[in-house]
């Protein structure tokens, strides 16, 4: 083999398996001396691959973790596994799937040859998760749209459907994409309106890049995360959360989002005291699905739905 980068290519292939590899055999497989390969690895540890040498008669080459992530080479199988994954995680909101996962799917689905795209998309509607996030499905093609022009720093397009059915047009700066644990959301400057919004993702249709740049302007809070934060306050009331379980602690906190997370009042009991922007009906019908006892001592909204969705259960329940 002698074209030189086609060959490093090659070496680089097989130093990703998590393995040990004999200079001798890199040598035989890629059809050069152990010079050539000694040279390579020479050339590949100036890209910033670590690559660790150990001596003796079972030595070898090895790559290691370092101080910076280098491109990875993906066969086809390996690009397919992980399209797939980011596709679902990002499409559900799931907790813990932050921003850099969309971008990450961005930059794979962008470089993804056609036929690998097409069996990214197969597998994909061919699957149908047994459990979804508590959010509104959101389409991952959208996801990646937003992010591109978030990154690429791109005047956005796209219709958007308040929560009242109205329809409007935007023209917006995207700034950043933000994951509640329920929803994705969009922070930008609405051109159209001259200052900043949210808008939740599952409700965006029809993103369109403009090919217009911009300089990111200044976000009144700071941080989209503290400017999303004062947005939903503002748009729902913030509620004194008080609810207690007779189940640990443990039990509880698996089968609720992250942001509402027990303290353990004994071994087979806990108390859930904190400051949400939740809906009533939401926690309410979140609280049922826990599958354990429980009692709420406050906010009496909360209480109040909560009242009126067991009476409508019951009676639903005593009808023949």
């Amino acid at each position: 083999m002698t074209d030189t980068p086609a060959r490093l290519l090659n070496l680089l292939s097989l130093l990703q398996t998590p393995r040990e590899w004999p200079g001798r055999e890199l040598a035989e497989r890629l059809s050069v001396s152990p010079r050539t390969i000694r040279r390579d690895v020479d050339r590949l540890r100036e890209l910033g691959y670590p690559v660790e040498a150990s001596k003796g008669a079972v030595g070898g080459y090895r790559l290691v973790a370092g101080t910076a992530m280098p491109p990875l080479l993906l066969d086809d199988e390996e690009a397919v596994a992980i399209a797939v994954g980011l596709r679902a995680g990002a499409g559900h909101a799931i907790e813990g799937v932050e921003e850099a996962s969309v971008r990450a799917l961005a930059k794979l689905e962008q470089v993804l040859p056609s036929r690998l795209r097409h069996r990214v998309s197969t597998l994909q509607n061919a699957t149908i998760p047994l459990t979804r996030g508590d959010g509104a499905t959101v389409a991952p093609g959208t996801l990646t749209s937003l992010a591109g022009a978030v990154t690429g720093q791109e005047r956005l397009r796209f219709g958007y459907r308040a929560g009242d059915g109205t329809e409007t047009k935007r023209l917006v700066e995207p700034y950043r994409l933000v994951s509640t644990g329920r929803r994705w959301y969009l922070v930008a400057y609405d051109l159209g309106r001259e200052d900043w919004r949210t808008f939740r993702v599952d409700r965006v249709s029809e993103p369109f890049p403009t090919g217009a740049r911009f300089s990111p302007r200044e976000l009144p809070a700071g941080d989209a995360a503290a400017y999303m934060t004062q947005s939903m306050s503002r748009a729902q009331p913030e509620l004194d959360l008080d609810v207690s379980f007779g189940a640990p602690a443990e039990f509880v906190a698996a089968r609720l989002p992250a942001h509402l997370t027990p303290t353990a009042t004994g071994p087979d009991g806990c108390r859930l005291r904190t400051r949400t922007t939740d809906s009533t009906e939401w926690l309410a019908v979140r609280f049922a699905m826990v599958d354990a006892p429980f009692t709420i001592h406050g906010p009496e909204p909360l209480r109040a739905y909560a009242a009126e969705l067991g009476a409508r259960l019951g009676a639903a329940s005593s009808q023949g």
